[in-house]
């Protein structure tokens, strides 16, 4: 196959009309050279991919309009001036059987030919049932129930009312505190912002961020373990840094544990090294605290099993999902809770005190049932673990050798590229040289595909990666050129350096 189009370089040029561009040296002695756009050179493709000047959009920038995206189909993106890229990144892991497809679009119009919405407070509907069943079953019933929302950073502040709520049930009340690691990332509101991580997202709001939550280190292989030591070794320093964590906060006072088991955009698409999860959870176990496991990218088929802890084999108390549990259909999350947590509410109050009211939407639940039915008997995970697989050998063998690329990583069909001044100290390269953004304005610019950048890969700040995500119905053509187009985005990047 090959790419239908090319990307305008408007992106680029607006990037770098935004960041003022400067020849400078990195942390290795090499310099990067970029030239800023020029309002003449800018204005004519402004006028036909972009929105007024006078846009009344709150965008995520308002240096610059974003392009603007007119259709999609499959995995491709067109924007308003005709122009079509090939989405290797299902946006942030989101669309993750294309767009465009039949028959969600007639499962959700079925639903609003019935209703749109009714008030979750007083009813239930037929929908949402068929919904909760089909998650439930795809946990073999080690799950109980699901709580159905509409994003991710919800269904992380649903999690910890959800934790503090089942010890209130239990007769432990003491227990307000949680254990969340570092470099992570678990929503933006200021709960799920409370609990994750992220240096820079978390920077503007600090002060009025939960005082209740302890970190510990995240598992990251590459940049966590010491020369020598074994993944043995190291998952039980990190299991005893989390014992010690405990011991400080003070155990009864801790209501969980709560990580990604594959950390996505703060880090990179990295997984947990063999055994660790489990000796987390011995932890969480001798203290009687719960296990939450935010699968919110990570999740519903993305690895290569339907729920990333199936790999891990550990089933945890509580968990998150959102992005593939609908495919970009229309905005759904959800929380699964295991049998102990259910049955403690049945057998107490009886209620989950927490509610929005667009839980549940009935219209968002028949567009992810539709994915998910569509994922399970159209045999999608095979394929993600198949074309994974492929994934993974091709970005070896472009990028192993590659000066600065790092570490390459990843589960499924879900992986990050690390880049590193200096492959012998893992040297990140400076924030001023903002290496993850030009790969992806190259990768979008010059060979019309998307890559996800991310920054702070080493302490939250300093360290740069992309990631790849595509869609669970690519086929091997398509993971041999996203592969290909991968690899010369970065070559592109570097050429200059």
């Amino acid at each position: 196959m090959s790419l239908r189009g090319k990307a305008s370089p408007l992106a680029a040029r607006l990037y770098r009309a935004q960041v003022a561009r400067m020849s400078t040296t990195s942390s290795a002695g090499v310099a990067v050279n970029a030239t800023a756009a020029t309002d003449a050179e800018l204005q004519p493709a402004i006028a036909k991919m972009m929105p007024s000047n006078k846009s009344a959009v709150l965008h995520r920038s308002l240096k610059a309009a974003p392009p603007q995206v007119v259709s999609a189909n499959g995995k491709y993106l067109t924007f308003s001036n005709g122009q079509t890229i090939l989405d290797t990144t299902c946006g942030a892991a989101v669309a993750c059987i294309g767009s465009n497809n039949e028959r969600v679009k007639k499962a959700m119009i079925a639903q609003l030919d019935k209703f749109a919405y009714c008030n979750s407070m007083f009813f239930g509907h037929p929908i949402g049932e068929e919904l909760a069943d089909e998650l439930i079953r795809g946990t073999d019933g080690l799950m109980s129930k699901a709580y159905i929302m509409c994003s991710g950073s919800e269904a992380m502040d649903a999690a910890m009312k959800m934790a503090r709520q089942y010890f209130v049930e239990i007769g432990q009340p003491q227990r307000v505190k949680f254990i969340a690691r570092e470099n992570s990332y678990h929503g933006t509101t200021l709960g799920s912002l409370s609990m994750g991580g992220h240096v820079a997202r978390r920077s503007l709001f600090t002060d009025m961020l939960l005082p209740n939550i302890g970190r510990v280190s995240p598992c990251n292989a590459y940049r966590g373990m010491t020369e020598g030591q074994t993944v043995e070794q190291y998952v039980e320093q990190l299991a005893d840094e989390l014992d010690r964590k405990f011991q400080e906060m003070g155990p009864e006072t801790v209501c969980a544990f709560v990580a990604e088991p594959v950390v996505g955009a703060a880090l990179g698409c990295v997984p947990s090294v063999p055994g660790y999860f489990k000796a987390m959870k011995n932890v969480c176990d001798k203290y009687g605290a719960l296990l939450i496991f935010d699968e919110v990218m990570s999740g519903m088929g993305r690895c290569g099993t339907l729920h990333a802890w199936q790999h891990e084999g550990v089933t945890p108390d509580i968990q998150t999902m959102a992005k593939g549990l609908g495919g970009g259909y229309a905005p759904v999350a959800g929380l699964l809770m295991n049998h102990r947590v259910a049955d403690s509410l049945t057998s107490g109050t009886g209620a989950f005190s927490h509610g929005h009211t667009y839980q549940g939407h009935p219209v968002g639940c028949a567009a992810a049932l539709e994915v998910q039915r569509i994922v399970r008997e159209d045999n999608l995970i095979e394929n993600v673990r198949r074309q994974g697989a492929l994934l993974e050998k091709l970005l070896h063998e472009y990028l192993d050798e590659h000066p600065y690329v790092g570490n390459i990583r990843g589960r499924g069909l879900f992986w990050g590229i690390e880049f590193v001044s200096d492959k012998a100290t893992k040297e990140p390269f400076s924030r001023s040289y903002d290496i993850a953004n030009k790969v992806h304005l190259n990768g979008l610019n010059e060979f019309g595909i998307s890559l996800y950048p991310g920054n702070g890969t080493k302490d939250g700040t300093l360290g740069d990666h992309v990631l790849l995500a595509p869609a669970y119905t690519s086929t091997a053509a398509e993971i041999e050129e996203i592969a290909a187009r991968t690899k010369d985005s970065i070559l592109r990047t570097f050429q200059d350096l």
